[in-house]
């Protein structure tokens, strides 16, 4: 009989991986070494199970998961509309729940109404030229920020920005406002092409199981 081969994970760093790891304990599936917080370890195997696991910056995930270094990713919506990789895309967690949103001074409202071109500050450049672009028919101008976003209409480098809200009350405290909603966004696990064929049976069983605990 032949060997039964790995599993691996990929999953995003932070809450969304201890979030993960905790609904997997819950179908049983455990990683005790990823429990040694001062662990050095790269990748964490559990050999009973032949799965193995690592963490990725989030924008990574999807990475390695088109290109099979990785069988299974969990990351945010956010970031696999931004990397827009070749993956399969099978589940929504329903946890990390937040919104991808225009948002600027409400000044700006108008700007939106009438489609003028306007300056868009983000650092999701990918989301939001297919927002503006496809959804709206509107021409603007996409600037890549990577820190607070937030500053760009209040020291007019932007008219507005699109960014993820989760309370908005960052926006509330630098007198910004959702003008509007792009998408809700919540964690994903998505699958490499190949290996939903060559390991249809585990991955649907591990899917299945998860489905059930979710309901």
């Amino acid at each position: 009989m032949k060997e039964e081969r790995y599993l691996t994970f990929a999953l995003g760093k932070g809450r969304l991986a201890n979030k993960t790891l905790e609904l997997f304990e819950k179908i049983g599936i455990t990683c005790e070494e990823m429990k040694d917080k001062d662990s050095r370890k790269l990748i964490f195997v559990n050999e009973e199970l032949k799965l193995k696991f690592f963490l990725a910056k989030g924008p990574d995930v999807p990475t390695y998961v088109e290109y099979g270094a990785a069988d299974i990713g969990v990351v945010g919506k956010d970031t696999i509309m931004e990397e827009a990789r070749r993956v399969y895309e099978v589940l929504d967690l329903g946890f990390g729940k937040c919104r991808m949103c225009v948002c600027g001074p409400e000044s700006a409202r108008e700007l939106l109404k009438h489609h003028e071109r306007i300056r868009v500050a983000t650092k999701y450049p990918g989301i939001a030229k297919d927002y503006f672009y496809n959804k709206k028919h509107q021409t603007v101008d996409i600037i890549k920020l990577n820190g607070s976003v937030e500053l760009g209409p209040i020291v007019e480098l932007a008219d507005v920005i699109v960014d993820i809200v989760e309370t908005g009350s960052t926006l509330r405290e630098n007198g910004l406002d959702v003008l509007e909603e792009i998408c809700p966004l919540s964690a994903r696990m998505i699958v490499n092409q190949v290996s939903m064929q060559m390991q249809a049976e585990r991955i649907k069983k591990l899917i299945n199981a998860i489905k059930e605990e979710l309901s």
